[in-house]
């Protein structure tokens, strides 16, 4: 079966925990995606930024983007996926969580992100269809 490993994106750009939101933002906008891992100094995954967290958790409640880290709004364990596991695993992952996108780690080490499309590339339309109907419940 496909693994996270083949059908991942490598090389994800991390911001760095102690980077303001507007760099965060900056860096979404060159490379024209929705989220960006965090990683601290230690080169470890601390959590997941989108830009609905900007706009909801900061702008939205009056703060300055400016003066918030990623870091400040990262909440939680992030949830992950390992390289080697397959697509049935990212699926069931995804749903529980209701997450569009995983990081994808191989031991300590953030080596991608697999996306709900990179997903649906990889397998039969019924799995996906599955998946995208329990991550859409409100």
């Amino acid at each position: 079966m496909t693994t996270a490993r083949e059908i991942m994106t490598p090389d994800a750009q991390c911001v760095h925990e102690h980077d303001d939101l507007v760099s965060a933002a900056k860096l979404m906008a060159s490379r024209d995606v929705g989220s960006l891992p965090i990683c601290g100094e230690d080169n470890r995954l601390k959590g997941v930024v989108t830009d609905r967290d900007i706009v909801i958790k900061v702008i939205a409640e009056g703060l300055d983007p400016r003066e918030v880290t990623a870091g400040a709004i990262a909440e939680g364990k992030p949830v992950t996926i390992g390289a080697d596991d397959d697509a049935e695993e990212i699926l069931r992952t995804m749903g529980e969580h209701q997450v569009r996108r995983l990081p994808v780690i191989d031991g300590h080490d953030m080596v991608g992100i697999v996306a709900l499309a990179d997903v649906a590339r990889a397998l039969p339309d019924r799995p996906v269809g599955d998946l995208l109907q329990a991550i859409s419940i409100d």
